[in-house]
């Protein structure tokens, strides 16, 4: 089967830190901020920029048939820990899913962009 093999290009969310449970959390979370967003803090940013770029120098490609666009972004999120243990949790989100904004108010109102 196909399971466990993504179709590239998509979006690298990254969780540092916690339980094992919350850095899976913090990686789901990080894929939901725009494309091309930095994180606040520049040493985080810097990080999310180089793992792009090497994902990217991969040559994986779109379909995974060789290329250059591998990963469309990396986005981390990190929580603190205790340095004798440091889990890390990697999600990967198609590129499919990346391509419609919706937003629901708190009156139900839905508004698609």
């Amino acid at each position: 089967g196909c399971a466990g093999r993504p179709c590239p290009p998509g979006v690298i969310g990254v969780g540092i830190g916690g339980g094992a449970d919350l850095s899976l959390r913090l990686g789901k979370l990080a894929i939901l901020r725009d494309v091309g967003s930095r994180h606040p803090e520049p040493a985080i940013a810097g990080l999310e920029l180089e793992l792009l770029e090497l994902i990217n120098q991969s040559g994986i490609g779109p379909m995974g048939v060789g290329g250059v666009t591998t990963c469309l972004d990396v986005h981390i999120e990190y929580a603190h820990r205790h340095p004798s243990s440091l889990p890390v949790g990697i999600i990967y989100q198609c590129w499919a899913d990346r391509r419609k904004k919706v937003k629901i108010d708190a009156e139900g109102k839905v508004e698609v962009s």
